[in-house]
């Protein structure tokens, strides 16, 4: 196996100077630094991380998890962890459930052993039940985009999916609104019960077959959800989707039935992604800061971490007004 003691001696300089080039700690001369660079590519040298990070006690590299790079919220999630990291000097190893419950607790599990500095898991899908795996973990551990019950012992920085819900709802009521329906996905039931309470505060009961759940969460699943919710509910005026690929499946499911957006139908999207553009409408969504949350969970893994058991970071999302809300009609909407 190739050492650093080999690149050394190749490259005309010595082990030190080889290091600082592999860590980046110290500034090497540009001459220099290429000399190390063409000896290490010529030789196939690897460094070893694990040595390393027992010299330095640090690995410089930061574990995040997340279920999907597919959908466009994490991948947003994941493209600002890796530029808060670079920024200061760290490397991103990056692992994927793929909604894989028992990929998730393997992944987990060796990661858990790997010398890495901190680890951020993004979303709770999957992992929840596997979270005790990390109860000895050496370094530290930090939650965001967190949506289901907080587990006890990690510090969390989330998104306040209630409030989005209850934005949703807000913005719906002040149209005039009273007939409204949720298509929701299984995973999205806090960003439901904060529309009907937006309802609910004005003294509008929603029926409990007003919230209609896309068993699939996906275009062709809400769809199905869609359409057989407005056949069953042809009066609704308005409709809050908990997902923008739910709301475009709405606004289609809406066209199939010979109604328009937003003069006979109403929708609000959640998560202001690309996905919404697809509709061919501009989306009223509830937009989520996703940039910042991944930001401030960097700086608690790093440093600033608050203790775990402290208060979770909940971040407000915004409302941004589109082409697919209106006033209702009729008199409560006049």
């Amino acid at each position: 196996m190739v050492t650093m003691q080999d690149v050394a001696e190749r490259a005309g300089v010595t082990k030190q100077t080889v290091s600082n080039v592999v860590t980046g700690r110290v500034a090497v001369r540009p001459a220099t630094e290429a000399r190390v660079r063409a000896a290490i590519a010529e030789l196939g040298y690897v460094p070893n991380l694990v040595a390393r990070s027992l010299a330095t006690g640090s690995s410089r590299t930061v574990g995040l998890f997340v279920p999907t790079v597919s959908a466009p919220f994490y991948a947003d999630v994941v493209e600002e962890v890796e530029d808060a990291l670079e920024e200061r000097g760290y490397r991103l190893l990056l692992c994927t459930t793929r909604h894989d419950g028992e990929r998730a607790r393997r992944h987990l599990a060796a990661l858990a052993s790997r010398s890495v500095d901190a680890l951020l898991i993004a979303g709770d899908q999957d992992l929840t039940g596997h979270l005790p795996l990390l109860a000895d973990a050496r370094f530290p551990v930090v939650l965001c985009a967190w949506e289901a019950a907080l587990p006890d012992g990690f510090p969390v920085v989330t998104v306040d999916y209630e409030h989005g819900g209850h934005l949703a709802g807000r913005h719906l009521r002040e149209l005039g609104h009273e007939r409204a329906l949720v298509l929701a996905s299984p995973a999205h039931t806090v960003r439901a019960a904060g529309f009907l309470r937006a309802f609910r505060e004005d003294g509008v009961e929603l029926p409990a077959d007003a919230v209609r759940t896309a068993a699939d969460p996906t275009f062709r699943g809400g769809l199905v959800a869609a359409l057989d919710a407005l056949r069953a509910r042809p009066a609704t005026t308005a409709l809050f989707a908990t997902h923008d690929v739910l709301a475009v499946a709405a606004v289609e499911a809406a066209r199939a039935l010979g109604r328009t957006v937003p003069d006979d139908l109403s929708v609000v999207a959640h998560d202001d992604t690309p996905a919404g553009l697809l509709s061919g409408t501009a989306l009223t969504s509830v937009v989520l800061p996703k940039r910042e949350m991944a930001r401030r969970a960097v700086d608690l893994a790093l440093g600033a971490a608050a203790p775990p058991g402290t208060r979770p970071q909940l971040l407000l999302p915004s409302l941004v007004p589109g082409a697919s809300t209106a006033r209702a009609a009729g008199p409560s909407g006049a």
